[in-house]
């Protein structure tokens, strides 16, 4: 019997130090940059439970597949009026493409604007569309754009449509067999139960955009779903935000969706170990300046939290920003409170009650940390699902990253960074128009069972 247990004693140490080992390769050897909490979570997990931890952290510990040796660095010299030089030089190291000039930049409000934009670009399509949604629901909106997709690819354009598997995984697998069989090529990303080596269940693609011939781009926060277009009887449209854009950002978005639709297959994971590279691409003399800004495991760098940290020391007058969902990184948080003591007005609005329960309970302790420090938090009545953030005057970002950690750090995402002055305007009306309709956070401090209950909450979030 002695011996039987010091035989079960070995295997189980052997079981914790190839655990570790395998968490040391797969974070150091790749230069997975972990939060200090999580690092720690999961050293724990190795040591306590290594038989639980160890196959979830093969299924969701990876957080990078592009390691960050640099291929380009864009020589992208500041041009007045061409956007702050902080953040051409910062998006230049990073390998971002340059901001553009565009022919036209339309953007959607309401959900009827974003309704028929998104219809004329499938449209305009003549050689090839490309669309990539996170949710692509069996409902009336679906529905119809599905028709669209099928009345494209009927006319001869060559049409691709990837949906997240797990976004996704309510629409019905005969909707997506009925598209295959009338000519759109279709791909879900990542499937749940797929094979482990094609990817990492954890990294979903986040990425909204229909992009035709490369030429018109149309983007966002919205999913191809009715609660992001139309209202139905005791289920108004929730608020959110969309563009469109004519021009050379396109052709980035377009070269995007190419990687992403690599990755749905398998094949980068295994090639391809860093970001597609964006080349410069010539636009109109005059037009709206704007930029294509990816994040998530294909890219180094976290692109939009680093900008977003940047912006934080580098704004002047303001920094006004709309999320549905609020649980950051303590860097970002710290920096904004920074940013709110030095004098900028930090502003936020979330919805003041959100579609996901969990993450309204995480984002507390954050809210109160800001109010504390200066900032005004305005809660809105309406389901809020656009995210912008807008800094001072001169940059305005708005896309599909939400202000949590998952879309920061884990997602595949993409913002637009706006530069024209009547785009910023638009959107600091359209913002201002949101904070009229909210309520103020009071930022009272919860009770004992409240706090331990928001800090076990974005604790285990942020694990994940």
């Amino acid at each position: 019997m002695i011996r039987i247990a010091l035989l079960s004693g070995l295997g189980h140490t052997i079981v914790v130090v190839l655990g570790l080992l395998i968490y040391v390769l797969g974070t150091r050897i790749n230069h997975q940059r972990r939060h200090p909490s999580a690092a720690l979570g999961w050293v724990l997990g190795m040591v306590t439970l290594p038989y639980l931890t160890l196959p979830l952290f093969l299924l969701f510990g990876v957080r990078k597949f592009a390691r960050p040796a640099r291929r380009h660095h864009w020589q992208a010299p500041p041009v007045a009026g061409e956007g702050p030089p902080w953040v051409a030089q910062l998006l230049a190291g990073m390998e971002v493409a340059p901001a553009v000039r565009n022919q036209r930049v339309v953007l959607h409000g309401s959900g009827g604007e974003a309704l028929e934009g998104l219809l004329a670009t499938i449209a305009a399509a003549r050689r090839q569309l490309d669309v990539g949604t996170y949710v692509f629901a069996h409902d009336e909106i679906g529905q119809q754009v599905a028709r669209a997709l099928r009345d494209a690819a009927q006319r001869g354009v060559a049409v691709r449509l990837l949906v997240d598997a797990v976004g996704s995984l309510r629409t019905p697998r005969g909707m997506l067999r009925a598209l295959a069989r009338q000519g759109v090529q279709v791909r879900r990303f990542m499937p749940v139960l797929g094979n482990p080596l094609r990817g990492h269940t954890n990294l979903r693609n986040h990425r909204k955009l229909v992009v035709a011939d490369g030429e018109r781009l149309w983007s966002g926060g919205r999913n191809l779903a009715c609660e992001y277009f139309l209202d139905r009887p005791q289920r108004p449209a929730w608020v959110d935000l969309s563009f469109e854009i004519h021009g050379p950002v396109a052709q980035h978005a377009h070269i995007q969706f190419g990687t992403d639709w690599r990755i749905a297959q398998g094949r980068t994971l295994r090639r391809m170990r860093r970001a597609p590279h964006m080349p410069a691409l010539p636009g109109p003399a005059r037009g709206p300046l704007a930029q294509w800004i990816a994040s998530g495991p294909d890219h180094a760098d976290d692109t939009v939290h680093a900008l977003l940290m940047a912006g934080a020391f580098h704004a002047q007058r303001r920094i006004l920003a709309v999320t549905p969902y609020f649980v950051p990184d303590d860097g970002l948080l710290d920096a904004w409170c920074l940013a709110c003591r030095r004098g900028v007005q930090v502003s936020l609005l979330v919805p003041a009650r959100s579609n996901h329960r969990l993450a309204d309970i995480a984002r507390e302790r954050a809210l109160r940390q800001l109010v504390a420090a200066g900032a005004q938090v305005w809660l809105s009545p309406a389901m809020l699902h656009a995210k912008a953030v807008l800094i001072d005057d001169d940059l305005a970002l708005a896309g599909s990253v939400n202000l949590d950690a998952r879309s920061l750090f884990l997602n595949y995402e993409a913002m637009t960074a706006f530069y024209g002055e009547h785009e910023l305007r638009w959107l600091d009306q359209w913002c201002a128009q949101l904070v009229a309709d909210a309520l103020p956070y009071d930022g009272a401090a919860p009770s004992l069972p409240r706090d331990l209950l928001e800090g076990v909450v974005r604790a285990l979030g942020f694990q994940l």
